[in-house]
């Protein structure tokens, strides 16, 4: 009989439960709150067969791996999503449910028997609305919704100790803002929750029944202090995971010293590593509505962009590894960057560094026993929708794109590649050389953390036509690459060392976008080796949790596995063009707070 492992990641929403009505195992029921996740299961079995779980902002998708980190197959499945101005919302029934279907269709894909797998998710309860619209199924506020940029500023205002270790301020995407706009704007839910829970620890808990939540979640996203929970457990039972980490007066201070009570019985009383093995494994419940088989190993999760990191950051080429005794500070010259809807920026130090509009420094938050730097840009494959659906060409060119059988945003590829040719332009990049752009859209997350940023395109004509349509579109590709660029020299210049760039997620797949960033940056970029790293970080948390290896970073090394690499341009001329591009893309936003400071002193 083979074994399976599995694991969670998502999108970081932030979710709500309240006392269940009926008789339930679970004492609380899920509420509308932003979550994110990672959770892992493993049998001992001859066979190792770990499966992962990534709950995305648009799907939920499973994949399955072998000992060798090699996928055996995965399948998705979509979640809805409501969206009203700065609110974004969703469903944790929908969400299960989505999982279910993906588990299932996953192990029928890799031909693998519910015996074989080992990984569980378990919950019951009544959702409670965290929406203006009432409607109880809307139990999530989903990581991008942008409603508490208020209470994030007033609470940013107070200048806690705690904002130390999140880059000195709050972003309206982390849970206290979003709580205290839930308190102050709907009292009846907040009346009525029983849990707090990011995604994330609510499918852990869903799997399990055990409400122990993860480092990640509560560091990065609660203000949870894992270094000071490490110091007040050293001296403990190492099974010992009580909630030390938590600032009482940070809580009381913004308004929200209900979350205090009971030991903290609604945000965490107990917190652990991701990976750490979860109550009695998977119930009965969650495993047959997964298909699977109750007892299977359940780690503590991760946020997506947390197991992409996992699943990725030692994937360098077996030439470039560097002895043992220097594999420490190489992975600490390592980024990696989580390229979906948005882009997580990840890197780890082995000493706290401070860095200002950056996120972090957070304890154990992704790699145990280091301290982790957050960077961001809250818009990446979100925006090049946004910019490419909006145009007045882009209908023709979707049916185009279609009749060929190839992407979208391929073709406008294969027209930048035509148009470079028919205009004799030295390099591809330089067909933008009238045309930038900010791409601060949805507000700029790193470095600047400024949640009132707004995206700018500088260099419109009357042209229609979708040759101007790809302008837009590789301006828009550049304006994002030179953020990263932003974010890595910021984070070089506050102590890092950054000098490889590892990269997963969708898109990764878009040759174009990888390349502009190699050039951009400055920095070879390798991708790794399976489709699925976010899935993979996940899986290695059911191998952590079910033994299969001593620590999360033995399996990551075990079960991580580089592929292409992409270098940048040695043309002197490309790097030149960029550097112009990149002083006039940070000049685009010194203009925007010139502007904002001329329309408010007009406003006065």
């Amino acid at each position: 009989m083979s074994g399976k492992r599995r694991g969670w990641s998502d999108s970081a929403p932030l979710l709500a439960q309240q006392h269940s009505q009926q008789k339930s195992q679970h004492p609380y029921q899920p509420r509308s709150v932003s979550l994110e996740m990672t959770t892992s299961t493993v049998p001992a079995t001859a066979r190792s067969v770990f499966l992962g779980i990534d709950v995305g902002t648009g799907s939920a998708r499973a994949g399955l791996f072998d000992e060798n980190g090699k996928l055996l197959g995965s399948s998705s499945s979509p979640i809805q999503i409501w969206k009203d101005g700065d609110c974004v919302e969703q469903s944790s029934t929908d969400i299960w449910h989505a999982i279910s279907a993906a588990v299932k269709a996953a192990c029928s894909l890799a031909e693998v028997s519910k015996e074989e797998v080992k990984v569980a998710v378990d919950a019951e309860g009544s959702p409670v609305t965290v929406s203006w619209s009432g409607d109880s199924r809307r139990n999530i506020i989903v990581w991008m919704d942008h409603r508490a940029v208020e209470q994030a500023e007033r609470i940013n205002s107070r200048n806690s100790t705690v904002l130390q270790y999140c880059g000195g301020a709050l972003s309206p995407e982390m849970q206290p803002p979003k709580l205290l706009w839930v308190k102050e704007n709907l009292p009846d839910s907040w009346s009525m929750v029983f849990r707090w829970m990011d995604l994330s620890d609510w499918l852990s808990y869903r799997a399990t029944g055990d409400d122990t939540r993860s480092l990640c979640t509560t560091v990065c996203k609660w203000t949870y202090l894992g270094h000071a929970h490490m110091h007040q457990n050293n001296e403990k039972d190492s099974r010992d995971m009580e909630a030390c980490g938590w600032d009482d007066d940070f809580w009381e201070e913004i308004g929200l010293s209900d979350l205090v009570d009971g030991h903290h019985a609604k945000i965490g009383r107990s917190v652990a590593f991701p990976g750490h093995p979860l109550g009695s494994g998977l119930t009965s419940t969650a495993a047959k509505e997964l298909g699977l088989v109750a007892g299977i190993p359940v780690g503590t999760s991760l946020i997506d962009a947390h197991a992409g990191g996992v699943g990725v950051m030692e994937s360098v080429p077996l030439s470039d590894s560097e002895p043992k005794e220097s594999d420490k500070e190489a992975l600490c010259r390592r980024m990696v960057l989580v390229c979906g809807t948005s882009t997580c920026h990840m890197a780890i130090s082995q000493n706290k560094l401070f860095i200002p509009g950056v996120w972090g420094p957070y304890w154990s938050a992704m790699v145990p026993e280091h301290w982790l730097t957050e960077g961001g840009q809250s818009a990446t494959g979100a925006l090049l929708d946004y910019m490419v659906e909006n145009h007045v060409a882009s209908p023709h060119l979707a049916n185009r794109a279609a009749s060929q059988r190839i992407s979208l945003f391929e073709l406008l590829n294969k027209i930048l590649e035509t148009m470079m040719l028919d205009l004799k332009r030295p390099f591809l990049a330089s067909l933008t050389e009238d045309m930038h752009v900010l791409p601060d859209f949805h507000g700029n997350r790193s470095p600047i953390a400024d949640p009132k940023a707004k995206g700018m395109l500088c260099g419109l004509t009357l042209d229609t036509s979708e040759k101007q349509l790809a302008l837009q579109y590789l301006a828009t590709v550049q304006g994002i690459a030179y953020g990263t660029r932003h974010i890595v020299e910021h984070c070089n210049a506050h102590g890092h060392e950054i000098d490889t760039i590892l990269a997963c997620g969708g898109l990764v797949k878009n040759a174009l976008f990888i390349q502009e960033h190699a050039d951009i940056i400055g920095c070879p970029i390798i991708l790794p080796r399976e489709s699925e790293p976010v899935l993979l970080g996940a899986a290695i948390l059911g191998a952590v949790a079910a033994r299969k290896y001593c620590s999360l970073h033995e399996a990551m090394k075990a079960l991580n596995a580089a592929g292409q690499v992409i270098h940048p341009s040695k043309d002197p001329k490309v790097k030149k063009y960029h550097d112009a591009k990149y002083r006039i893309f940070r000049e685009l936003y010194e203009q925007q707070l010139s502007h904002r400071s001329i329309m408010a002193e007009a406003l006065e």
